[in-house]
């Protein structure tokens, strides 16, 4: 059974950071591709960036140039670094390997 826990999120000013953990249980992250999604206020589920099996990252536009996403294979953990984070980027963020999501982590952006 896979399980994945999101952790890091938090409230912070526009033009700040956050770093996003994604930790699994039942699956291995290297060598495997993983995906962040996430869900706005009253909007459905988007893609945010998937790291293949290669270890290359892919990102959505929205989010390319701010976010970096990187594993950590020791820990069998997967990372998203988000930088210059605008009110925009506020959501809940989830980890996702196929049809399994974490409970997910908020992240909040405001003045």
């Amino acid at each position: 059974e896979v399980k994945l826990v999101e952790s890091g999120g938090g409230s912070v000013q526009p033009g700040g950071s956050l770093r996003l953990s994604c930790a699994a249980t039942g699956y291995i992250f290297a060598n495997n591709p993983m995906t962040w999604v996430r869900q706005a206020p009253g909007q459905g589920l988007k893609w945010v960036s998937t790291l293949l099996d290669t270890g290359k990252a892919v990102y959505h536009s929205y989010v390319e140039g701010r976010f970096t996403l990187f594993r950590d294979n020791n820990k069998n953990t997967v990372y998203l670094q988000m930088n210059n984070l605008q009110p925009e980027d506020t959501a809940v963020y989830y980890c996702q390997v196929d049809s399994n999501r974490g409970p997910g982590t908020q992240v909040t952006v405001s003045s």
